[in-house]
């Protein structure tokens, strides 16, 4: 029996069926491995590998310089102020003249006083020798005596006062301006001082520290997590600017009381002030050094996160390289970091790096983060 061919006609051409079956399957064989699923990439994530070091633990703490010693100028005889010796806002030195009060009446009175001892001197020589003889009584030259005891003493006040006319500098510092001026009458029982001395070098720095900062410091040092440095309590001071003032301060003393309203402690630290850059009243911080954590954990702020409760939780890349959740217990902060009180020791590789793209559980390829300068203290 004669075979018969199918042909599909199209214009200009005859196409073989059979060849148009071919052409079919291979195209639906494409279509098959163009459809099979692809295996998910594992996601990449930038880990910071845990390290112990020692850490030198600091505070910051608000604070106010305050005067070292401070001294009012105040006359101590009474008279009309003849001249002001010193130039207003000027250093001065102690003993340093500074008025000069009219002192002709107390010339005077000292001139007086010479008198009255020279002649009282005079007749206790007479007297005595009039005693020996017994021409005089015992008694007569005793009181003569006693007279010259009295002549003298008031001779040297005479004098003492003649001296407070020239009002000295009781301590060196800056001197304020004069409250008084040239012409006015003083006394020494007057309320307002004619001026008041500061002295800036050195000078004081008053902190605030809330009583629960100390009570939980001696908890830390109780359970030897920090050692305390007590002893060298140094202290380094930031202006108002930000800047850091160039000289150190050390801790002179702690209240031993807690003040009821603020519910903290004054501690009192002493700093050099050659050149006057600090004055009494200025608002600085106070960094203290309050101790040292020996196998101290500190990881970037950014390994850390926190859920809805405020739990802190980190995620760690395990031997398998599969993310895991874990707690972690914060002490404080520290620098751009966290001090970890509890939950990571040294060679944990923690996820700071690609929180968007892995969860718990799922495998990841940890690669060193990029970017990670951990700063232990602040700037």
């Amino acid at each position: 029996m004669k075979k018969t061919k199918h042909l599909f006609k199209t214009k200009g051409c005859n196409i073989p069926f059979t060849s148009v079956m071919m052409v079919s399957f291979v195209l639906m064989g494409c279509n098959d491995q163009s459809t099979q699923p692809t295996k998910p990439a594992i996601p990449e994530v930038g880990v910071y590998t845990v390290k112990e070091e020692i850490l030198p633990l600091t505070v910051d703490l608000p604070a106010r310089t305050a005067s070292y010693r401070v001294s009012q100028v105040r006359p101590q005889v009474d008279g009309i102020l003849e001249k002001r010796l010193f130039t207003e806002g000027s250093d001065v030195k102690k003993d340093q003249p500074l008025y000069q009060i009219d002192k002709k009446p107390y010339e005077t009175q000292v001139a007086k006083a010479q008198a009255a001892y020279d002649n009282v001197k005079k007749l206790a020589a007479r007297y005595k020798s009039l005693c020996a003889t017994n021409a005089i009584s015992q008694q007569e030259y005793d009181d003569v005596v006693s007279r010259l005891d009295q002549a003298k003493a008031d001779l040297n006040q005479a004098k003492i006062n003649l001296g407070y006319t020239q009002v000295l500098s009781p301590i060196s510092g800056k001197i304020s301006r004069s409250f008084v001026s040239e012409g006015a009458l003083v006394s020494s029982g007057q309320s307002q001082p004619l001026a008041t001395i500061t002295q800036l070098d050195p000078i004081y720095v008053d902190i605030t520290q809330p009583i629960t900062n100390q009570l939980k410091l001696k908890s830390l040092i109780q359970q030897g997590v920090v050692t305390d440095s007590e002893d060298k309590m140094d202290v380094t001071l930031f202006l108002e600017d930000g800047s850091q003032y160039p000289y150190t301060g050390t801790l002179s003393f702690s209240e031993v009381q807690v003040e009821p309203s603020t519910g903290s402690v004054t501690l009192r630290a002493k700093f050099p002030n050659p050149q006057h850059q600090l004055l009494p009243g200025m608002y600085t911080k106070a960094r203290i050094m309050q101790g040292t954590q020996e196998k101290a954990i500190v990881v970037p702020q950014q390994a850390i996160t926190f859920d809805a409760r405020g739990k802190s939780i980190t995620y760690i890349v395990d031997q398998q390289q599969v993310l895991q959740a874990r707690d972690v217990e914060i002490l404080k902060p520290q620098g751009n970091g966290w001090i970890i009180k509890q939950g990571l020791q040294a060679g944990d590789r923690i996820m700071t790096e690609g929180h968007h793209r892995a969860k718990p559980g799922v495998k990841v390829n940890a690669v060193p983060a990029n970017n990670i300068s951990l700063k232990t203290t602040l700037e």
